[in-house]
């Protein structure tokens, strides 16, 4: 059978087929039938299979695109482990010198697939990996934390970045709405309306797992950690009236730079580096290790380098390499670990689910997403099983042709100590410290450039709420983080607390 990872076309000379390989003479005609010497009306054959087929596939050639980041870019290229962390994860693929070879998807999260690269919105930013032990996914964004840590809030903020239901529109009072009734997004709101909320490109910005990981080492020990990719090519942006302009002009900015980047040799990095905290460090931690609002500051837990990504091939077809790739937090391989982040533990869970509807059960199997090594389990059968079905091994545990089973030599640490057992109905509430991170994001990183920026760009958008309810709402979140901003906004918006 052919290599699961050929995303090539195969030599440029080819005799065109059917879709069953048959040769066929020219893509244009159709039968029809014919009386002597004249042609009756446009009567079609039903036996023309050529035109039939062309026409049924045609009539499918769209998948659903995703929920969420359906508007997106990558590429292919390599993880080269740079430095010894053996002492934090056993997983192989962080041996010393060791390269893995990967695929990366840049997205934007609210826009439909024909939306513009320069909408200001979160960046996807996810890696899939093929390692010897398995596919491992980092399923990332370009920011280091997010607008809620309680995961049944997810659709209901994901249908706020949508359409209005009425008028198909999208609704800058639907946005903030959401935003002015839920403050713990205020952190991730204000780096969205800062410089980072527009990228000058794929290569000019970070990625990170905003969630809370655990590495395993080889004798069973465990570390918290959060992972950091950081571009070499630095950080840049596009002010709001420059992302506004590319929209109209070049709505594809990203994806074309990208490409050009890698066709001429370009090739963009990151480094990979970790923040590491063990479980003493998290039960005393400021925070709760598992919120998704909050970042561990560098000072306390600083970066630890890992390794190097390079992407250095282009796609050969889009649809088959970017749209069909499915990533998912739940990919991991031995000595990397969930933690118990309650929004991480529900993307486990959605995002195979989501990967099922839109691509098949046997999502996997496409090329893209395929794993290096050999499968073998006990799922068989299905829509699009291309993979030999695993041809006449038991589809059960058998002792007549038993599965080998290696055993870890880790002592799984798949679950931390929970402070009670007991199962209970659970919404975070909102406090000061919510705000303390969201303040210190104002004062000590924004210079006076920057909050100029920051302040036309909430009070463009915000300004364009019909409710002044909801932009009062939202300037009590602000007055919260510091009262300069909710000045400066409600004096340009012509709206009081």
């Amino acid at each position: 059978m052919p290599s699961a990872h050929v995303f090539n076309s195969g030599p440029e000379s080819v005799v065109y087929t059917t879709s069953n390989g048959a040769p066929y003479p020219e893509p244009y005609e159709a039968q029809r039938v014919h009386v002597g010497n004249k042609q009756i009306g446009s009567a079609l054959l039903l036996q023309d299979f050529h035109h039939i087929d062309l026409l049924a596939h045609f009539d499918r050639e769209r998948i659903p695109e995703r929920v969420v980041h359906a508007k997106g870019g990558g590429a292919h290229g390599v993880f080269e482990a740079t430095h010894d962390i053996s002492d934090l994860s056993c997983a192989k693929l962080f041996e010393v010198g060791k390269k893995t070879p990967l695929t990366l998807r840049f997205s934007t999260v609210g826009g439909e697939s024909g939306s513009a690269d320069t909408a200001r919105d979160p960046r996807g930013f996810a890696i899939k990996m093929r390692t010897e032990e398995g596919n491992l996914d980092w399923v990332f964004n370009n920011t280091p934390i997010f607008f809620l840590r309680d995961p049944a809030k997810f659709p209901h903020f994901i249908h706020t970045q949508k359409r209005d239901p009425q008028t198909h529109l999208k609704d800058n009072d639907m946005f903030w709405d959401y935003l002015s009734q839920n403050p713990e997004s205020v952190h991730q709101v204000m780096i969205l309306m800062g410089d980072r909320g527009i990228p000058k490109g794929h290569a000019f910005q970070h990625g990170y797992s905003g969630h809370t990981f655990k590495f395993v080492n080889d004798k069973g020990e465990w570390q918290y950690v959060q992972i950091h990719v950081r571009s070499d090519q630095g950080v840049d942006f596009y002010t709001q009236e420059d992302g506004v302009k590319l929209a109209g002009e070049n709505p594809d900015i990203h994806n074309a730079e990208l490409f050009e980047q890698i066709e001429q040799g370009k090739f963009p990095s990151w480094t990979v580096s970790v923040q590491t905290m063990t479980q003493q460090q998290a039960e005393q931690f400021r925070h709760s290790v598992f919120d998704l609002t909050k970042v561990w500051p560098h000072a306390e837990y600083p970066l630890r380098p890992v390794g190097k990504i390079t992407l250095n091939k282009n796609p050969e077809n889009y649809f088959a390499e970017i749209e069909q790739v499915a990533f998912s937090p739940s990919h991991l391989v031995p000595g990397i670990e969930p933690s118990a982040d309650p929004v991480l533990q529900s993307r486990l869970f959605s995002y195979p689910d989501t990967h099922r509807h839109r691509l098949g059960v046997n999502y996997q199997q496409i090329p893209v997403n395929a794993p290096l090594v050999p499968v073998a389990n006990f799922q068989r059968d299905g829509f699009m099983t291309v993979n030999g079905n695993q041809g006449n091994r038991p589809n059960y545990q058998s002792l007549i042709k038993p599965l080998q089973y290696s055993k870890r030599n880790t002592v799984s640490a798949t679950h931390e100590q929970l402070a009670a057992a007991q199962i209970n109905n659970f919404l975070s509430q909102v406090d000061d410290k919510d705000f303390e991170q969201p303040r210190a994001l104002w004062e000590k990183v924004f210079d006076d450039s920057a909050k100029s920026r920051f302040i036309n760009n909430i009070s463009g958008h915000l300004g364009g709420c019909k409710s002044k309810e909801i932009q009062q709402r939202q300037l009590k979140v602000f007055q919260r983080v510091h009262p300069d901003i909710a000045s400066r906004i409600g004096e340009k918006i012509g709206v009081t607390v």
